[in-house]
């Protein structure tokens, strides 16, 4: 499984984006799809997830009302939807997979950083 997100850049705060995670390979080792990120000189910290099939989605906490994430099984691809940015969700934006029956995230995409200036 290889993961491939796109979409970062910087805003203004309030403004919104889109980030995308087009997923490639062998889609039947995807249980979960999640989203993390990673603040400048922080901890990562999870985001969110979404079932590949789409039966289930949560977001955390301060996020939940701004953030969405979506997929779209025909293109593959993962969407984390962010409204009302805030300059404190200024980080690196990573999507991960997760295996049927595994605990662990196992493939990880490359960060896309995303900017907010208030």
């Amino acid at each position: 499984v290889q993961l491939q997100a796109s979409g970062g850049g910087s805003v203004q705060a309030g403004g919104s984006l889109r980030l995308s995670c087009e997923v490639s390979g062998d889609t039947s080792r995807i249980d979960l799809m999640g989203w993390f990120r990673q603040p400048p000189g922080k901890e990562r910290e999870f985001v969110g997830f979404i079932s590949w099939s789409r039966d289930s989605t949560y977001v955390k906490g301060s996020m939940k009302g701004r953030f969405t994430i979506s997929v779209d099984n025909a293109k593959n691809t993962v969407y984390l939807q962010m409204n009302n940015l805030k300059a404190e969700d200024t980080a690196v934006y990573q999507c991960a997979s997760r295996p049927p029956g595994e605990i662990l995230y196992e493939y990880w995409g490359q960060g896309t950083q995303v900017t907010v200036s208030s």
